[in-house]
C-alpha cells in the first residue's frame, strides 16, 4: 500500500483508524453543543437531536474546505515531516493521537465540556517544541506565526462568546414583545412552532459549523500521517500534472520578474531572490518530467517546501509592493500575482476525497453517541436557572457565527469553549453573575486553562520517549 511493506502498512492503517477513532470520540464529546438546547427546550427529541445533529456534522465536513486543515499541517516544522527514518514519523504521529484521544476522553468522562481543538493543537505543539529540542535540531522551529494566530483564536473566542452572547440577550429583552421566549420551557412540551424552528434552525448552524472547523482538524491529522507515511504519495497533489505544475511555476516567475526590487524593504529583496532560487529549482526538478511518479521521495519534498517557501515569502512582497508609496505596480497586477500564488499553493494545500469522506462519517457517527454526559453539564450546571428559549438561541447563534468566520479565517476555534462560555453569557444576561453555578465554570475554566499545557507536555515526553526506542 502506498509503496510500503506490509509491516509499515498495518501500522499506517491503525494510524488512520487511530485517527478516525480521535475524531469519533470529537463527535460524542462536541455533540452537547448543538443539541443541548434542543433538547432542553423540548424542541426534539435527543434521538432526533443527535442524530439530525450527525447529518449536518457529516455536511459541514465535505462542504466547509481545508483551510483549517491546512493551517494544522503546517504548524509542524517540515524538516520534522520529512525526516528519512519513518520510524521517526511513527513516533509523531502515535504521541499526537495517543495525547488527543486519552485528553478528550478523560474529559468526556468527568462530564467537563473541553475543547478537542485545544488538544489536538497542544499534541502538535508538544510533538514539535520536543523536535526542536532534541541534537542537530536547534535551527528548526515551529510555525510561530500561525501559532500565534491559532492561540488567539483560542484565546478570544470564548471572550467573544460570552460578550456577544450577553448583548443578544439584552437586544432580544428590548425589542421582543411576546415574553414568552424568555419563560423557562414547561415540562416535556414542546415550544410553540415559531420558536422550535429558530432554535432547530439554530442547533442545524451549530453542527454544520462544527462539523466544517472540528472536521478539519481531522482532516490535517489524517493528512500529517499520510506525508509523514508515504510522501511519495502525499506531499504534492497527484490529481495534478506535472507539467501544470511547472507552467504555474513559470506563470509566477515571470510575474515576480517584472518587480523593480528598488521599491522592497531590505528583508522583501532577500524574500525576492530566495523566490527566484526555489523557483529555478522547482523548473530544474520537473522540466521534462510526465508525473509526479518519476520523482524520488526527497524530490517530492524538496519541491513542497519550495512551494510553501514561494508562497509565504511572496506574501510578504505582493504586501510591500501594495503599501509602498512609491511602488508603480498596478493594483490589478498584485491581483493577478496573488491569484496565481493561491493556485500555485493549492498543489500543497488539498486533501483526497476519502480522507474527508472518513473523517465526516467519523465525525457524523460520533455525534450520535455518548452525548448525555455533557449535555447535562451544559443544560443544567452552568447556570441556577433552566435554560430558555431566547438564551439556547442567543448562544447558539453566536457560536454558529464565530465559528463560521473563524473556518472562513481558516483558523480553528473551539465549539465547546464558545457555546459554554455563550450559555454562560445568556445566564449572567438573564440574572446576573449570582445565576452562574460558579462550581461548574470553575470546572470548565480549569480545563480551558491547562488542556493546552497538559497536552502539551504529555505529546512532547511521548515523542520524546518513543524517539529514544525508535532510533
Amino acid at each position: 500500500m502506498f509503496g510500503l511493506d506490509t509491516t509499515f502498512t498495518i501500522l499506517l492503517l491503525i494510524c488512520l483508524l487511530s485517527a478516525a477513532a480521535f475524531e469519533f470520540i470529537n463527535g460524542f464529546h462536541d455533540t452537547a453543543n448543538a443539541v443541548a438546547t434542543v433538547i432542553y427546550t423540548h424542541s426534539l427529541k435527543p434521538t432526533t437531536a443527535v442524530v439530525w445533529s450527525g447529518l449536518w456534522n457529516f455536511i459541514g465536513v465535505n462542504v466547509g474546505g481545508i483551510a483549517v486543515a491546512m493551517g494544522i499541517v503546517n504548524l509542524l516544522p517540515m524538516e520534522m515531516i520529512i525526516d528519512q527514518n519513518l520510524l521517526h514519523n511513527i513516533a509523531m504521529i502515535a504521541a499526537l493521537i495517543a495525547t488527543a484521544i486519552i485528553w478528550n476522553l478523560a474529559t468526556w468522562y468527568l462530564g467537563i465540556p473541553c475543547s478537542s481543538s485545544h488538544t489536538l493543537l497542544g499534541a502538535i505543539f508538544g510533538v514539535g517544541l520536543a523536535f526542536m529540542l532534541l541534537p542537530g535540531s536547534h535551527a528548526v522551529a515551529l510555525n510561530w506565526q500561525k501559532v500565534m494566530d491559532v492561540g488567539l483564536s483560542l484565546l478570544i473566542s470564548p471572550v467573544f462568546g460570552f460578550g456577544f452572547a450577553m448583548l443578544l440577550m439584552f437586544i432580544l429583552r428590548k425589542v421582543v414583545t411576546n415574553k414568552i421566549i424568555f419563560k423557562e420551557p414547561p415540562a416535556k412540551k414542546a415550544p410553540p412552532t415559531w420558536i422550535r424552528g429558530i432554535l432547530i434552525l439554530t442547533c442545524t448552524s451549530v453542527s454544520y459549523a462544527h462539523g466544517s472547523n472540528d472536521g478539519q482538524k481531522g482532516v490535517g491529522l489524517i493528512m500529517l500521517i499520510l506525508i509523514g507515511f508515504a510522501p511519495t504519495f502525499f506531499a504534492l497533489d497527484r490529481s495534478k500534472k506535472a507539467e501544470d505544475l511547472l507552467l504555474e511555476t513559470r506563470k509566477i516567475e515571470w510575474t515576480i520578474s517584472k518587480i523593480d526590487t528598488t521599491y522592497l524593504n531590505l528583508a522583501n529583496r532577500k524574500n525576492y531572490h530566495t523566490i527566484i532560487q526555489d523557483l529555478e529549482m522547482i523548473k530544474a526538478e520537473l522540466t521534462g518530467v510526465s508525473s509526479f511518479d518519476k520523482l524520488d521521495k526527497s524530490v517530492n519534498f524538496k519541491i513542497r517546501k519550495a512551494i510553501l517557501s514561494v508562497a509565504k515569502k511572496s506574501e510578504g512582497v505582493v504586501k510591500n509592493l501594495a503599501e509602498s508609496s512609491r511602488s508603480r505596480i498596478k493594483p490589478a497586477v498584485l491581483a493577478v500575482m496573488t491569484s496565481n500564488l493561491k493556485k500555485f499553493k493549492s498543489n500543497t494545500e488539498y486533501s483526497p476525497r476519502w480522507v474527508i469522506l472518513l473523517v465526516s462519517l467519523s465525525l457524523g457517527f460520533g455525534t450520535m453517541i455518548g452525548w448525555k454526559r455533557i449535555v447535562v453539564t451544559i443544560g443544567e450546571k452552568i447556570g441556577k436557572t433552566h435554560l430558555t428559549y431566547a438564551q439556547g438561541a442567543s448562544a447558539e447563534i453566536v457560536a454558529a457565527s464565530t465559528i463560521t468566520v473563524s473556518t472562513m479565517l481558516g483558523l480553528p476555534v473551539s465549539t465547546t469553549h464558545v457555546l459554554s462560555s455563550g450559555i454562560a453569557g445568556s445566564m449572567v444576561a438573564g440574572g446576573g453573575r449570582q445565576n452562574l453555578r460558579m462550581g461548574t465554570i470553575k470546572n470548565i475554566m480549569i480545563a480551558w486553562l491547562i488542556t493546552l499545557p497538559v497536552t502539551v507536555v504529555m505529546s512532547g515526553l511521548l515523542f520524546y520517549i518513543l524517539r529514544m526506542i525508535f532510533k
